[in-house]
Parts: C-alpha cells; structure tokens; sequence
C-alpha cells in the first residue's frame, strides 16, 4: 500500500512551500495507486491526467501528483487537461485500466474558509510566509481524514491506452543551429527550420 505520509518530504523538497494543496495531491495520487494496485512509474507505465487549469488556487495538487505517482512533466506522462479542476485519472498503461479521484467539492470549499486562506493567502500574503501552525493541521486533516469524507473515487475502468510512440528522431534547425523532434519541423523555402525561426522569417517578408 502507497502511504503518502512517506512522500510529503519529497512533495514538500520538490514543492518548496507548505499548503494543503500538495498534500491533497499526494493523497489522491496514493488513493489512485492503491485501487490500481500499480508501483511508482520509473518510465512510463503509468499516465496522469489532471483536471488543472492556470494561475488559481489549489494548482499546487500537481506537485503532489508527481511526486507520488513518479508521473513527470519531463517523462511526458503527465498531462494538464485545463479544466480548471481538482480531478486525478490515473492509468496503468500495461494494462490498460484507469481510476479518478477527486477532492469533494464541500471538503475544499471548507478548506477556503480557514485562516490559511481567509487571513493569509486571500490578502496576497505569499504561502512561505504562512505561519506552520496555521497550515500544519490543514496538511494533518489532508493526509490523515476519513477518505470517504475528503475525496471522491470512481470505479476502476478501462481507458484506451492507444497513442503514439516516443519518438527520437530530430534535425538541426538551419537558422539557429539547434536541435528539434523531427515532427515539430517546419520547411521555409529550402530551410528546415524550428517553429520559432519559421515565425521570424514570415514576419520578416
């Protein structure tokens, strides 16, 4: 059974602020694994799909998610579907079966009225400057309520795992002289260029 209680050093190293939103990662990314019955992805045998959007609060959920599932930006198997929501699906790709869970509306909702939020960062103040006894028993509630109470958590179900391999080939863009995955190259005249370099040398016509 994944505990998250032993990855909120990490989440937190990683993270670098204390606030519930990490921990609340944590949490549905440990209940996730646990209806799986999946490990910790090292490669890419699991997916993450996150309901985030950008720039609103509880965005820090993300962080959790990664440090959890060990799902990274940088592997490219987690994905932000811009929904301006708190949701987690979770897949094991081998197999091709999926879970979603997400924080309840009401517990978050009851979340926002505490000082944390009321006092601290509703008025601007930055979340390293939150005192730890104003956000501590936030993380405690996150990581040790009842479950039934915090999160909500679909059967599993299966989810088409079909996509694209990863890819390694790539060219030299003949304008900047660096390096690009051969899909994103785009042809300007006789140039093989990168994205950035074609908009430059439209623009310049």
């Amino acid at each position: 059974m994944v505990d998250p209680k032993a990855f909120l050093d990490a989440g937190l190293k990683l993270h670098g602020h204390k606030c519930p939103a990490m921990p609340m990662g944590l949490r549905s990314a440990a209940i996730a694994m646990n209806r799986l019955g999946v490990p910790r992805s090292g490669a890419k045998t699991l997916l993450a799909l996150v309901e985030l959007g950008d720039d609103h609060c509880a965005h820090c959920l993300g962080d959790g998610v990664q440090t959890v599932t060990g799902c990274t930006f940088g592997k490219g198997n987690i994905r932000k579907l811009g929904y301006g929501k708190f949701g987690l699906t979770l897949v094991d790709r081998q197999t091709g079966r999926a879970v979603r869970v997400v924080p309840r509306g009401e517990a978050q909702m009851q979340m926002k009225r505490t000082p944390f939020f009321t006092e601290y960062r509703m008025k601007g103040i930055p979340p390293t400057e939150v005192p730890d006894e104003v956000v501590d028993p936030l993380i405690e509630k996150v990581l040790s309520g009842p479950e039934e109470e915090l999160f909500k958590v679909s059967e599993v179900f299966d989810y088409d795992v079909a996509g694209k391999e990863e890819d390694f080939s790539s060219f030299v863009c003949s304008r900047c002289g660096e390096m690009v995955v051969e899909r994103y190259g785009r042809v300007v005249g006789d140039a093989k260029v990168c994205i950035p370099c074609q908009e430059a040398m439209l623009e310049s016509r």
